[in-house]
């Protein structure tokens, strides 16, 4: 049946008009998202194939061009809209980052640097720089590695954090395995870097670590 055959109540794009788009469920939304859906299958149908498929709304959202072309009536330009609405989400909360008291917030950080960080195949390091209020003053990829690791220098982490006249930074990488445990390499890291930052008075407020969903805080398992 199509959707428009539906009670007009039942039907996601009215149902998120009248009751707004958190009454919607998973597939709802991305049925909204869709429009329309292939022969013999509705947008709802096809954003529950997604869903499915992918098995997490993230997981969706961090597939390639190719994994989605193989869902019959997913094409390059759904892929563009896709990455299109991801990457508004992310500048979204990189302009909330910006405003005073933001990042007391560990959520409000949390969220962005799972947007910037969970769906990239490589490892990178990337830094937060913070002024005297803890007001967001730069957000920066320093380093990119391979899978499995990345050469952080603490020396350039300090000369970036001098440049923005930074008074603390919180720093995280990704790791693409999808272990968002701390290897040996990273504690022995995040020691270096703290060494290194206090000599020249900035403060290392966390250090996150990023694996698709999962995020690991030093600082709330006391690793700082």
């Amino acid at each position: 049946m199509r959707i428009t055959d539906w009670p007009s109540n039942e039907r996601p794009r009215e149902k998120l008009l009248c009751s707004g788009a958190a009454a919607l469920s998973d597939a709802e939304l991305l049925a909204v998202f869709l429009r329309v859906g292939v022969a013999g299958k509705s947008a709802v149908d096809l954003a529950c194939e997604l869903l499915n498929h992918f098995g997490s709304l993230s997981s969706l959202l961090s597939a390639s061009a190719g994994q989605l072309a193989s869902i019959k009536g997913i094409g390059s330009a759904k892929y563009a809209q896709l990455q299109a609405a991801q990457e508004l989400t992310r500048r979204t909360l990189a302009e909330q980052l910006q405003l005073p008291g933001a990042l007391n917030s560990p959520t409000a950080v949390r969220n962005y640097l799972r947007l910037t960080l969970a769906r990239l195949p490589h490892e990178v390091f990337h830094c937060l720089f913070l002024d005297a209020r803890n007001g967001l003053l730069a957000s920066e990829e320093l380093f990119r590695g391979t899978l499995t690791q990345t050469s952080v220098y603490p020396r350039e982490v300090a000369r970036k954090a001098l440049s923005h006249n930074a008074a603390a930074v919180i720093v995280a990488h990704n790791h693409p395995s999808g272990n968002a445990t701390p290897s040996p390499a990273d504690l022995a890291m995040t020691r270096a870097l703290c060494r290194s930052l206090a000599l020249i008075d900035v403060q290392v407020l966390d250090h996150f670590v990023v694996a698709g969903s999962s995020i690991h805080s030093f600082s709330e398992h006391g690793q700082l």
